[in-house]
């Protein structure tokens, strides 16, 4: 019998796990911007927990296995940040990803205007990518985000901002 994917919120516990990861995931992206000294790969777990504290992360596991995440934050201005959402090589093109991205959007639409006192509301989702990673392109746009802007990091680097308006 296989084990299924699930999905919970990420707490300090799962902190090292997903740097592991982190550093997993984004070598691909290091390799084909031919720059290994991008932020997830350089972030320490320290920077990870904080993001953690300060925003909200979501960890996929297959059994105890953390194999795809996904952190977020609410701005002031109601903007959600999305960032770093990575998946297992192993696991890519099944889902996962999407169901991430569904599950850091839901949490944000759900929690605003619960807090005391109120949160602010999530007005628009946020996030970017470089601009030769095709498949997060891919995923970006066939879940409704659009390109809002660009802006070049580096001589082989672009990143592209996306947007979508929260429901």
């Amino acid at each position: 019998m296989g084990l299924s994917v699930t999905i919970s919120a990420a707490d300090a516990r799962d902190a090292e796990h997903i740097l592991k990861l982190q550093y997993l995931c984004y070598q691909s992206e290091a390799e084909l911007y031919g720059d290994w000294s991008i932020e997830p790969l350089t972030q320490s777990l320290d920077d990870l927990r904080a993001e953690l504290a300060e925003g909200h992360g979501l960890v996929a596991r297959l059994g105890d296995e953390v194999v795809a995440s996904v952190r977020a934050r609410l701005d002031e201005d109601g903007t959600v940040r999305i960032a770093k959402l990575i998946v297992h090589p192993r696991l890519r093109r099944h889902g996962l990803g999407g169901r991430l991205l569904d599950g850091i959007e839901r949490h944000f639409a759900d929690a605003t205007g619960t807090a005391e006192p109120p949160a602010p509301s999530a007005k628009r989702f946020q996030l970017f990518t470089g601009h030769r990673s095709e498949g997060n392109l891919r995923l970006y746009r066939r879940k409704g985000y659009a390109q809002t802007g660009t802006r070049e990091v580096g001589p082989r680097l672009t990143l592209v901002t996306l947007e979508k308006a929260a429901a």
